[in-house]
Formats: structure tokens, C-alpha cells, sequence
């Protein structure tokens, strides 16, 4: 027997802190920032935007490529002062110390999950029906397929994906593939004398509409496509030196997809009138039609449809362990941290965010989904704008990037802006915004009444062993963009 054994006097060792192994250098963190931003946003709601602004669709995404810029440079500051997993909830925890501030933003960016999966959803129906040759216009059929689809994601979660980087570096080569299609095709069209390459600087505003009020409204919707980037830095303590590293990657990927994405809405816009590109759900498919007929459009179709995929698959990942997060944390019930005993997956909270999937798919149309991810983005983003400039009260001894003041002030100001009806966003996005956040303020609400009747003896909600900060239960190692 040890003689420290039964010896009172004599502490045990301390037992070394186990980490995440940092396997990610900077070529697979940049892949990863470039997946994660690719997704259904581009591939879905570029004929939304055209329908807004004509011609010059690509300006709405420049704008929210400027915007996401802004905001990254808080979250470059804020991942290299706290290399930590965590995110937003972790962030705005740390500087407010609010805990229903909190759970507000982890339930936020949960709900954000849920929407981008269900815009999803619809997207996949409609490039299998085109994929299929088989007409879409009953809605009927659409609905089937998209909420088959979600069944089947639902499944696929029950039994367990571990998203490897790896994969994340095929599944990128996939979706990039399908926008360098796009945009070949448009070089090569335009160079054979097709297409109006003059319509890319046409404004076309409906309803009497100001041309910078048709930006704003565009812009709203187009930042859904360039969400995503934030994810990466839940990936902070498995990237190697991630304070030398993060700056220069996240700052080349979110150029690096803001030049795909205007490049992809100048081809499309080029080919196809923007009244045609507005109709239906699968524009970047009528691009490809229109600019190479003989190119196997089956085959894009197939592509589409694998990009949106895994856009949903790792979406609901999300939304799922982030509310089985915070139930452990006591901040959502009990119920939603059960686990199966096999597989240890989640299944109660996965049931969950499937049936509230449902509701989004059957209620809600692609650019009403876009919408509320961006604005529930776009608040979150906002706070963590503030939450940079509070936490600069609080020093650390390492050096880290820091971004310049004017430029979180910028991001939330304009963040804010967007997130408003002053930026012409649709009424739609509001509402289903408000439902959703209503069913997380009514679960946590619950769960507070509880400990109440219980004489406080459970503690708060969010007063979990993590100190409350909810949201520094890291999401899946591969969370795109929508």
C-alpha cells in the first residue's frame, strides 16, 4: 500500500487538465472558416435578393461582407484574449455576467440553427424535384420531401455523426465546386458573346422603393449567406498557437467567400434577368441552364443538394447539443439532457428541435428561414460588438490581436441597423424571431418557477457548474454556414 494511502497530511497529486488535442493548422482552419461560411445561403436565396435590388445584386453582398468583417474583428480580439471554446454566449457572458443575458443569445444562436436547417429543408426538396424532372408547383409535394428530409437528418443525429476536420475539407471541395461552376460558366459565357454583363449595374426597385432602401432590405437577407465564420472559433483549443494563427486565416476565408459570392451574383445576374432568377428555389441551376445547356444539370442539381445537406445535418448537430448543453447547465428542463442509452446522443432535445423544424418548414417560406437568421445573427453579433469594448476593462498578460475601436462601434451600430425595421427587413422574419425566441423564454421560465417551488434548493436557471455561461458548451466540431 502507497504511503501516501490514508495519510491525511499528504494531498494527492493534482490531476493534469485534460485538453483538446490542437490538430488544426492554419491550411485546415482555413478550410474550415471557408466551409463553414459556404452553404445554403448562396446556393438558395440569390434570386431573393435579385428580386429586391435587379441588377446589382452583387451589392448586397458586398455590403454584408463588409458587415461580417467588421463583426470578425471583434471576434478575432475576443478569440485571442480568451483561446477558449465557447463563442458568443461565452463572450457576452464574461463581459455582462447576466445569465439570462446569456441564455438569450445560446438560445438565439440555437434558434438560428433550426432556421438555417429548415431553409435547407426546402432547398433540398426543390433541387431533387428538379433533379427528378418532376414538377414542384404543388406545394404539397415540396413539404413532403423537405420534411422526409428533416426526418431523415433527425435519424442520422439520433444515431451520431462525429464530424472530423477531414471531412469538413471534402465536404468544402463539394460546395466550392458548385460555386466555381457557376462562375466558370459565367466566364465562358460571357466571353462567347451571351449573356448582358450591363445588367450588374441596373437598379430595379419595386413599390417606389429608394435604391438604398432595396440595399438595406437586400443586405438583411444577404448576410445569411456570410454567417458562419463565428463558428470557427469554438475550434480555438484545437488549433495550433490560435493567437498568431486566427487573425490572418479568418480574415483571408471571409475575403475569400465574399469574393466567391459577388463573382457568383454577377454571373447569375449576367445570364438570367433578375425577374426569372427571383421565381422558384433553385436559382444557380437556371444560371448553369442558361449559360451551359449542355452541361449535365442533373449532376449540379446533385451538388446543390449535397451542399444544403450537409449545411442541415451539422445545423440540427447544433441546435440539439446546444440545448442538451443548457439543460445540463439548469438552464432549459431536465427532460432535454436525456441521453440514449447506447448511443449517448441526445434524443430528447433532437425530437425537439425536429418537431420545432416541422413547424418552420410548414410555416415559414426560404426567404422568411433566411431572414431570421440573419436577424437572430445579427443581434448576437451586435452584443458581441459591445461585449469587446466592455471586456477591454479587463486585461490579460499575453499579447493578442486587438482590433481598432471604430471598428466593433461600426459593427454594432450597423448590426443593429439591419436587425431593425429601419433597414426594410420583411415583417415575417419578426414573427417567426419571436416565436422562437418566446418558446425559449416560456422553457426557461419553467424551469425558474420550478426551483421556486422547490425553495431555490436547485439553484437558478444557468446557475449550472459552469458559472451560468450556457453557451460555453462547444457546438460540433463542424457547424456551417447556413
Amino acid at each position: 500500500m502507497p504511503e501516501t494511502m490514508g495519510n491525511p497530511a499528504t494531498p494527492p497529486a493534482p490531476a493534469e487538465p485534460i485538453e483538446l488535442k490542437r490538430v488544426m493548422g492554419p491550411g485546415l482552419l482555413l478550410l474550415f472558416i471557408i466551409g463553414d461560411i459556404l452553404g445554403t445561403g448562396v446556393y438558395a436565396l440569390t434570386g431573393t435578393v435579385a428580386a429586391e435590388v435587379g441588377g446589382a445584386v452583387w451589392l448586397p453582398f458586398l455590403c454584408a461582407f463588409v458587415v461580417a468583417m467588421l463583426t470578425a474583428t471583434s471576434y478575432l480580439e475576443l478569440v485571442t484574449k480568451y483561446p477558449r471554446a465557447g463563442g458568443a454566449a461565452a463572450y457576452s457572458h464574461r463581459a455582462f455576467g447576466i445569465h439570462f443575458l446569456t441564455f438569450l443569445v445560446t438560445f438565439a444562436v440555437m434558434a438560428s440553427g433550426l432556421t438555417s436547417a429548415s431553409s435547407a429543408s426546402k432547398a433540398f426538396a426543390a433541387n431533387l424535384l428538379s433533379a427528378l424532372d418532376v414538377d414542384g408547383s404543388h406545394g404539397r409535394v415540396t413539404l413532403t420531401i423537405a420534411l422526409a428530409f428533416m426526418v431523415l437528418i433527425s435519424l442520422v443525429n439520433l444515431r451520431g455523426v462525429g464530424e472530423s476536420v477531414k471531412a469538413n475539407v471534402a465536404l468544402t471541395a463539394v460546395e466550392l465546386s458548385g460555386l466555381l461552376i457557376v462562375i466558370g460558366v459565367g466566364v465562358w459565357a460571357i466571353v462567347q458573346g451571351q449573356g448582358e454583363f450591363g445588367r450588374v449595374t441596373e437598379f430595379e426597385t419595386g413599390g417606389g422603393e429608394t435604391a438604398f432602401g432595396a440595399v438595406s432590405a437586400a443586405t438583411a437577407l444577404a448576410f445569411f449567406a456570410m454567417v458562419g465564420f463565428e463558428d470557427s472559433v469554438n475550434m480555438a483549443e484545437e488549433t495550433k498557437d490560435p493567437v498568431r494563427t486566427f487573425p490572418r486565416i479568418m480574415l483571408i476565408g471571409l475575403t475569400v467567400t465574399g469574393v466567391i459570392y459577388v463573382l457568383v451574383a454577377i454571373a447569375s445576374v449576367a445570364l438570367v434577368t433578375p425577374a426569372d432568377l427571383g421565381e422558384g428555389d433553385t436559382p444557380l441551376l437556371k444560371v448553369v441552364q442558361a449559360g451551359a445547356p449542355g452541361f449535365p444539370i442533373d449532376l449540379f442539381a446533385w451538388i446543390t443538394m449535397f451542399a444544403v445537406s450537409n449545411s442541415a445535418l451539422i445545423n440540427m448537430l447544433m441546435a440539439s447539443r446546444l440545448l442538451y448543453g443548457m439543460s445540463r447547465e439548469r438552464a432549459l428542463p431536465a427532460p432535454l439532457g436525456r441521453l440514449l442509452p447506447r448511443r449517448r446522443t441526445p434524443w430528447v432535445a433532437i425530437v425537439f428541435t425536429t418537431l420545432l423544424a416541422f413547424l418552420l418548414i410548414g410555416y415559414a417560406d426560404l426567404a422568411a428561414l433566411g431572414g431570421t437568421t440573419s436577424l437572430l445573427l445579427l443581434c448576437v453579433f451586435a452584443i458581441v460588438n459591445v461585449a469587446v469594448l466592455v471586456l477591454r476593462r479587463s486585461p490579460v498578460e499575453h499579447k493578442h490581436f486587438r482590433a481598432p475601436t471604430a471598428l466593433p462601434v461600426i459593427g454594432a451600430v450597423l448590426c443593429v441597423y439591419l436587425a431593425t425595421p429601419l433597414s426594410g427587413r420583411a415583417g415575417d422574419d419578426y414573427e417567426v424571431a419571436g416565436w422562437l425566441m418566446l418558446i425559449g423564454v416560456g422553457l426557461w421560465a419553467c424551469v425558474w418557477v420550478g426551483n421556486r417551488l422547490l425553495g431555490g434548493r436547485r439553484g437558478g436557471p444557468g446557475d449550472g457548474p459552469d458559472g451560468g455561461a450556457t453557451g460555453e458548451t462547444p457546438a460540433p466540431a463542424a457547424t456551417p454556414a447556413p
